[in-house]
């Protein structure tokens, strides 16, 4: 028989590791090509890692809550048929190999996974005092977040007097000061287990605030004739085409289109250059009870007010379905939030990393308005924009929520056509 190794998948565009929330399967399980074998979780989706061969698993490499670069072997499988003649040669050379597998597995301790040298880093632990439950001797972010919720590092070994510095005890002083107290659960409290999309949306909304440098502008917006044009059109729409004409199709569509106008809007940082996407693919966000997920319309900008409707209502069905797809959160170019869905009428969004910008679109609210030094009431809402300083500044982003509102008050009876 022989072994074949089943790798970490990259499950997304700029997704460079992933947890396991989940084995499906146990050392000796046979299984078949394209079973699934564990649950994957990444900053962008959840799904299943299929086996790509038939056979038994011998060993399962990563831990449930281990969180691995894309690449990185997960489980081993042994293939139904016949061992490689390369295995075949001499018995000195399979006793080599397993004895290799060995030293792999207990090397395993002193390698670590990106977010456990990021959490040691940032609360200044040293890996070489932490106790890894992982497999062999592996440590997990689950270890690391032990030792935090103990109250910080975990103890340092001790260093031989002629080697100390004098600063050493007032670092380790400043240090201590910088750790997050602890949380202590008091009677009545209710503890609630963090999920694994909560974990993940947790990780990528604080990667999103560290790296990125969050600037802020708004504008508001007079939607009067296009709540009358989408008013009157609703009932008729819903009867014709199955699915509901909502305002936030309209403002989708009037992004994408002065997406296409400012095309620096589109764009990503890249460490030494600003990528500016070809393709104008806007991300949605899309609540349950307890996540939060983003799903994309892909080439909005080539698409109609009807087709990106349409689009809205089948994404925000998978999501609540749990039937959305890894390809679906794929590719994502800016972000439009709605969050007048919820009644907010101001508000500043931290933006879907990697992108360099996210609009959130507030409730539309009648409100008198002086037009012509008479007062009238009007349908008004809020479009409030985070930016990505390092790849847009005011000038842009003014020129574009400018544009975005003149699509926006222009759309009407007349000027407009949904199909």
């Amino acid at each position: 028989m022989a072994i074949e190794k089943i790798t970490m998948p990259q499950l997304g565009e700029s997704v460079t590791e992933g947890t396991i929330s989940k084995w499906l399967v146990s050392v000796g399980d046979h299984v078949n090509k394209y079973d699934p074998l564990a649950e994957v979780m990444t900053d962008k989706v959840n799904a299943e890692v299929p086996s790509s061969f038939s056979g038994t698993i011998k060993e399962l490499i990563a831990g449930e809550d281990d969180t691995l670069p894309v690449g990185e072997v997960i489980c081993l499988i042994e293939v139904e048929g016949t061992v490689p003649q390369k295995e075949q040669k001499t018995s000195d050379k399979t006793v080599e190999e397993s004895a290799s597998k060995t030293a792999d597995s207990q090397s395993n301790k002193s390698r670590y996974s990106p977010a456990v040298m990021r959490l040691s880093q940032e609360h200044n632990i040293n890996l070489d005092t932490v106790t890894g439950t992982g497999a062999g001797g592996r440590i997990t972010r689950k270890d690391i977040l032990a030792v935090i919720e103990k109250g910080g590092a975990a103890e340092v070994k001790e260093t031989p007097p002629s080697t100390v510095q004098p600063e050493a005890p007032v670092a380790a002083a400043a240090t201590k000061t910088q750790q997050p107290a602890p949380v202590v659960s008091a009677a009545g409290d209710q503890e609630i287990p963090v999920t694994g999309v909560r974990k993940a949306i947790a990780a990528n909304m604080l990667r999103s605030k560290h790296e990125i440098p969050h600037a802020w502008t708004m504008v508001e917006v007079d939607v009067t004739n296009l709540v009358s044009y989408r008013d009157a059109l609703k009932t008729e729409f819903k009867q014709k085409e199955g699915f509901n004409l909502t305002y936030f199709a309209f403002f989708v569509k009037a992004v994408a289109q002065a997406l296409k106008e400012f095309p620096q809007m589109n764009s990503m940082w890249a460490g030494d250059r600003i990528v500016q996407k070809k393709d104008i693919n806007v991300s949605i966000a899309v609540a349950t009870d307890d996540a939060l997920f983003v799903p994309v319309i892909k080439q909005a900008d080539e698409k109609t007010i009807k087709g990106i409707a349409r689009e809205i209502t089948e994404l925000a069905q998978k999501v609540r379905t749990g039937s959305l797809k890894s390809e679906d959160m794929q590719g994502g170019t800016f972000t439009v939030n709605n969050t007048g869905s919820f009644g907010s009428v101001q508000s500043m969004g931290i933006i879907n990393y990697p992108q360099a910008a996210i609009l959130q679109v507030e409730s539309i609210v009648k409100r008198p308005v002086i037009i012509d030094n008479m007062i009238a009431v009007r349908d008004m809402v809020n479009l409030c924009l985070s930016l990505d300083h390092r790849v847009l500044d005011g000038l842009v982003c003014g020129r574009f929520l400018a544009r975005v509102k003149e699509i926006l008050e222009s759309t009407s009876k007349e000027n407009t056509s949904v199909y």
